[in-house]
């Protein structure tokens, strides 16, 4: 894939308590609340772990999609860890795992046809919605999206029309992280009106049992990354050994945007 321009992000305050600009990117580091206020009136919410972060200098799809987004939380532990020690900073971390348990206890999001589920399969999707009923929370068929394999260019033209004959009020993307956010942000410059587009990634498999689960007190000790290596060691063993690459990018850049490089193919 060859690259493409990359947009700063639109002008916001860079000394708010309540952001960081990390890598270019506008990481709100408050509580699910302020989340849940940003989003108020719809908006792109983004997850996004070391290890696809890495590549963000030569992954100018993903970049756009991070920086274009209207919330990114700062989920990953070892960014957080980083930026910390780089920066003489304190902020804190929001798992998605965590945001996702508070988003399923609204009631706008529970109400059944509210809500639009993009599922990244079709065993997922049974997984998934098995626990969501087990919850308490019915999933109607027209709302549970199974998502194809998307390519370099994401196009999803029955998804679009789906989601303008339903409206719902959330969209929640399951779907990898990398092509979520790319979803997610051409949801947004396609759709003729704007919901809350939450790309939280795995965190439901991990309520499901569709991945490993995760207790409440592992993701609060940033060990989720174990529980995935220990359940699916071929997997997750070599994704997480390339996350330390990370690092001589946020010690390159800190606060600013990474520029693509020539060429840069995913």
């Amino acid at each position: 894939m060859h690259s493409s321009a990359v947009p700063h992000p639109p002008p916001r305050p860079g000394s708010m308590p309540d952001e960081r600009q990390i890598l270019g990117i506008n990481f709100y580091v408050g509580d699910v609340e302020g989340v849940f206020e940003r989003l108020s009136h719809g908006g792109l919410l983004v997850v996004p772990a070391a290890p696809a972060l890495k590549d963000v200098a030569n992954n100018p799809e993903y970049l756009e999609a991070l920086v274009n987004a209207d919330v990114a939380i700062a989920d990953s532990a070892f960014m957080v860890l980083l930026w910390n020690w780089i920066q003489r900073d304190s902020i804190p971390r929001l798992s998605g795992l965590k945001y996702l348990r508070e988003l399923l206890q609204r009631d706008d999001v529970r109400e059944p046809g509210n809500t639009l589920w993009i599922m990244a399969g079709a065993s997922s999707a049974d997984k998934n919605l098995a626990w969501l009923q087990s919850q308490g929370i019915d999933v109607p068929a027209e709302c549970a999206y199974n998502a194809p394999m998307y390519g370099n260019r994401i196009e999803d033209a029955q998804l679009i029309a789906d989601l303008e004959r339903l409206r719902p009020k959330h969209i929640i993307v399951t779907v990898g992280g990398g092509t979520q956010e790319r979803l997610g942000l051409y949801l947004k410059r396609n759709l003729g009106y704007l919901p809350a587009i939450h790309c939280i990634g795995a965190a439901i498999a991990f309520l499901s049992g569709d991945q490993v689960r995760i207790p409440d007190w592992a993701d609060r000790l940033y060990l989720g990354w174990l529980f995935r290596c220990i359940s699916s060691p071929r997997k997750f063993i070599p994704r997480y050994l390339s996350a330390p690459r990370l690092l001589p990018l946020l010690w390159r850049y800190r606060a600013e945007l990474p520029i693509p490089q020539a060429g840069a193919t995913r």
